[in-house]
């Protein structure tokens, strides 16, 4: 099970190239509107999130994805089963 620091660093890490030099991510970030990512970069992020914790993340969690702490939260549930 991955602790919730270890996945924020790692959504930190896969979100730094895609989002405008010098903005803060932080737990309360909103995907969309604080950094303007599309849905196209969203899908991005979740196949580069599938990749580094080895896991299937299902697309009908996305409605219940809109901060950075809501996708910690969902990645968790994922690599606890």
């Amino acid at each position: 099970m991955e602790t919730n620091h270890t996945v924020y660093q790692q959504i930190q890490e896969i979100l730094t190239p895609l989002v405008p030099e010098g903005t803060a991510v932080a737990m309360e970030t909103d995907l969309t509107v604080d950094l303007g990512l599309d849905s196209l970069k969203v899908m991005k992020i979740l196949e580069d999130l599938e990749d580094s914790f080895d896991i299937s993340i299902p697309i009908n969690i996305l409605p219940d994805v809109r901060t950075v702490e809501d996708l910690v939260l969902q990645i968790q549930k994922l690599t606890q089963s």
